[in-house]
């Protein structure tokens, strides 16, 4: 029997783990559920149904890219002084993943309307001669 101080009752745990005591077993639940959380959100918002490949080194690569992007992720939602809540935020960035935007500033104002940018994106890299070349080249 352990005592629960949150919910003020006794919780009577099974195991067949008889060299830990009731404290240790009630640590390791407790924990063991937290990571149940965790994997919950992980599927829940990156989607993962499924696993891609059926290696121990492509399960590696999928966990650890799932983790790293939900760490990404619950550091925008830190961050942010909007208050996302992590679904929300999760939806948004795959709403605007092609989007053109400063990433801090549309966390902050998501719902502010960009103006119209006649500017291209991709500033052209100088090379000097290169334009030259191509255009004796062509002709």
């Amino acid at each position: 029997m352990v005592w629960d101080s949150e919910n003020e009752c006794e919780i009577a745990l099974l195991t067949n783990h008889l060299k830990f005591g009731a404290n240790t077993i009630a640590a390791i639940y407790k924990q063991r559920w937290q990571i149940e959380i965790f994997f919950k959100a992980l599927k829940q918002n990156l989607k993962i149904k499924t696993f891609v490949g059926t290696t121990e080194n492509a399960l590696y690569i999928q966990i650890w890219t799932a983790l790293i992007a939900m760490l990404l992720i619950k550091y925008l939602q830190f961050k942010s002084k909007f208050g996302w809540s992590l679904s929300n935020l999760v939806a948004f960035l795959r709403w605007n993943l092609f989007t053109y935007r400063d990433l801090w500033e549309w966390i902050e104002h998501p719902f502010d309307v960009l103006p119209i940018q006649t500017k291209p994106v991709q500033d052209m890299l100088p090379l000097p001669g290169l334009g030259q070349l191509l255009l004796t080249e062509i002709t």
